[in-house]
């Protein structure tokens, strides 16, 4: 199991058998039909991973057996789009301009327009970018060492100076010569 399920299965515990959640939330019948749904993915190898979650298999069986409360009708609350409500007052009798606008500069964008957002998005992606902003700095893929250079070729590999590059070419350069021919045939 990923970190990622094991954090979301964490959530779903606590928000369903935490006192003050149980308190607060209202299990209509589309609720617990939506929760029921959750004891298919409770398998006997998630359990073992998680045994904190035979609780909740628990919870959802006793949730299985009972009736949901019904809604209360004596209290109705409306939603007021407050958003919706300032944008159509601020935009009254614009609405044809807007669509224009739209259709022109959104839906028909001009080659000067796509040239500057694909502008844009190379030096959003630059990977010299992406990998000056990541945790970890690169390693020489010979010695271990903080690499600063880079494969010119392939621009997978990395290394810390040119002796680490020519004694690992040996090992890289098949795989290095593929990657090279693998990103001109695209």
């Amino acid at each position: 199991m990923s970190k990622l399920d094991g954090q979301v299965w964490i959530a779903l515990y606590n928000l369903l058998l935490s006192p003050e959640a149980r308190a607060r939330y209202c299990l209509t019948s589309f609720a617990k039909g939506q929760l029921l749904k959750l004891r298919a993915f409770l398998t006997d190898i998630l359990l073992d991973q998680l045994p904190n979650l035979v609780d909740l298999q628990g919870f959802l069986a006793q949730l299985a057996l009972a009736e949901p409360q019904p809604p209360k009708k004596d209290l109705v609350f409306e939603q007021i789009p407050e958003i919706w409500e300032r944008l159509e007052r601020e935009n009254k009798g614009k609405w044809k301009a807007i669509a224009k606008h739209q259709l022109r500069h959104v839906f028909s964008p001009s080659e000067q327009d796509l040239r500057l957002q694909a502008r844009r998005w190379a030096e959003t992606y630059r990977l010299d970018v992406l990998e000056a902003v990541a945790p970890e700095r690169p390693r020489c893929a010979y010695c271990g060492a903080e690499a600063s250079k880079r494969c010119s070729r392939c621009q997978n590999e990395w290394y810390c100076c040119r002796e680490c590059q020519v004694k690992h070419w040996e090992k890289h350069g098949k795989v290095c010569v593929l990657a090279a021919q693998g990103d001109r045939a695209k």
